[in-house]
């Protein structure tokens, strides 16, 4: 079901910061081939970046000092929707919800994807997920 306060229910265009093997050069930046960049960036701190199975897990962290780097994309409906399906929001894995990012990006509502499982036993990755 649709939500009438998320833009790209109504067909608009949603911002969303990635920071793994979906920013450029990443196995999956192919679902955001034909959305628009708008920059690198990083968030603020208060977030930290875990290890997984072969890709990255972002958690809130309010006592953490990471700020995690990637990119701000503007993508379409038909791209989020494929986004939420990667990130396997409706298994309840990852949650779309807005990030704190630093400037330029701090006056504008952007989302990322939070990982809702546990991290026990996982490596902090500290700032980046590397793109080989």
């Amino acid at each position: 079901m649709s939500d009438p306060a998320d833009p790209a229910a109504a067909g608009g265009r949603t911002l969303v910061f990635v920071y793994g093997t979906l920013k450029r050069g990443g196995e999956n930046h192919a679902l955001l081939a034909n959305q628009r960049f708008l920059g690198t960036a990083r968030t603020t701190s208060g977030y930290r970046l875990y290890g997984l199975d072969g890709y990255p897990g972002l958690l809130e962290d309010p006592q953490g000092p990471g700020e995690v780097s990637g990119e701000v994309w503007e993508v379409d409906a038909s791209a989020l929707r494929a986004l939420d399906e990667l990130e396997g929001v409706d298994e309840g894995l990852y949650v779309r919800a807005a990030v704190r990012l630093a400037p330029p990006f701090d006056q504008t509502k952007i989302d990322t994807y939070l990982y809702l499982r546990s991290i026990t036993g996982r490596p902090d990755l500290g700032r980046e997920w590397p793109i080989p």
